[in-house]
C-alpha cells in the first residue's frame, strides 16, 4: 500500500467514527466541562448504558467539541472536552415561514426542515389555518422545540435553529432578506428559474409556504405587494410538508452549488460535508 492509499484510507476511517459518534447539545461548557440533565441525561444512562471514558461529540450552539464522560449518575452526566471539531460552514442562511397546518404534519415538516440545514423557523398564521390552531400552538411550542433540538442531534447539525411563536402572515410579509420565495399552487415561475446567478453563503434566503388550501387571492396581493417572488415547484399539487422540504433542499442545493454565471463560466464548487 502506497502512502498516499494508507492517507486517504486513515482519513475515511476518521471520518466514519466521528460518523458513528452520537452528538448532543449542552447549555454551557464551562472551563472544559459540561453537563447533560434531566430526560437526555436517562437517556444516556438507561437506554445508551454510558460509562464513563467514553466519548461523544457535544455542541454548546457555538462550537462542537469532542468530549469524554467524567461522571455517570442517574440524572446527570459530565463530560470533559478534549479537542474541538471542525463544523462544516453552512452554505445559505435559510428562514422557513411555515403556515400552520394539522399538528402531526407540522411537526413532521419543522423535524425534516431542521435536518435540511434551515437556521430559522416561524409559524404563520393564514386565513385558511384551521380555525383553533393558533391558540393551541402556543401550548405546543416546547414540545415543537423539543422536535428541533432531536433532530439537530440526529443530523449533527453545530447549531440549533431558532424557533419562533405564531406570527400573522402580515408580520411575517416583513421579514427582511436577500431573497424572498412564496410558493404558489397558482401559476408562477418555477422555482430554479427564480434563483440568482449570484449567490454566497452570506445571503438570507426566506421560504413562505402556504396552509392546506393554499392562499387566499387577499393573501396573494399582501405577498405581492410585499416584494415577495412566488415561485412553483411544478404541476402537481403537493401537501403544504411536502412543498416545504423540496423547496428548501432546492436552496440548500443551489447555494452549496455556489454562484452560477451561466454558460461558458466556471462554477465554484463546493463538496457537501461527509457528515
Amino acid at each position: 500500500m502506497g502512502l498516499l492509499e494508507s492517507h486517504s484510507t486513515s482519513t475515511m476511517q476518521l471520518t466514519l467514527v466521528s460518523m458513528a459518534r452520537r452528538r448532543f447539545f449542552v447549555d454551557t461548557v464551562e472551563q472544559g466541562y459540561a453537563w447533560i440533565a434531566g430526560e437526555q441525561a436517562q437517556h444516556l444512562t438507561r437506554v445508551l448504558r454510558v460509562e464513563p471514558g467514553e466519548q461523544f461529540e457535544i455542541s454548546d450552539n457555538r462550537q462542537v467539541y469532542l468530549a469524554e464522560v467524567e461522571t455517570v449518575q442517574k440524572n446527570c452526566v459530565s463530560l470533559k472536552t478534549v479537542g474541538l471539531i471542525a463544523a462544516p460552514t453552512p452554505v445559505v442562511h435559510a428562514t422557513l415561514l411555515a403556515s400552520l397546518i394539522k399538528f402531526d404534519r407540522f411537526e413532521w415538516m419543522i423535524e425534516k426542515a431542521t435536518e435540511v440545514g434551515v437556521d430559522q423557523i416561524v409559524p404563520v398564521v393564514a386565513e385558511r389555518s384551521e380555525k383553533g390552531l393558533e391558540q393551541a400552538a402556543a401550548k405546543r411550542l416546547e414540545r415543537w422545540r423539543r422536535v428541533v433540538h432531536e433532530a439537530s442531534e440526529q443530523a449533527r447539525r453545530a447549531r440549533l435553529p431558532e424557533f419562533g411563536a405564531p406570527v400573522p402572515l402580515a408580520r411575517a410579509l416583513q421579514t427582511e432578506g436577500s431573497f424572498r420565495y412564496a410558493l404558489e399552487e397558482a401559476e408562477a415561475q418555477p422555482m430554479f428559474s427564480a434563483l440568482p446567478g449570484g449567490r454566497n453563503p452570506a445571503d438570507r434566503v426566506r421560504l413562505l409556504v402556504g396552509p392546506e388550501g393554499g392562499w387566499t387571492d387577499r393573501e396573494r396581493a399582501a405577498i405581492s405587494g410585499a416584494g415577495w417572488t412566488a415561485v412553483s415547484l411544478g404541476a402537481n399539487i403537493l401537501r403544504a410538508e411536502t412543498a416545504a422540504i423540496a423547496g428548501l433542499a432546492i436552496i440548500q442545493a443551489a447555494w452549496a452549488a455556489g454562484a452560477d454565471g451561466g454558460e461558458g463560466t466556471e462554477r465554484t464548487k463546493h463538496l457537501p460535508p461527509l457528515c
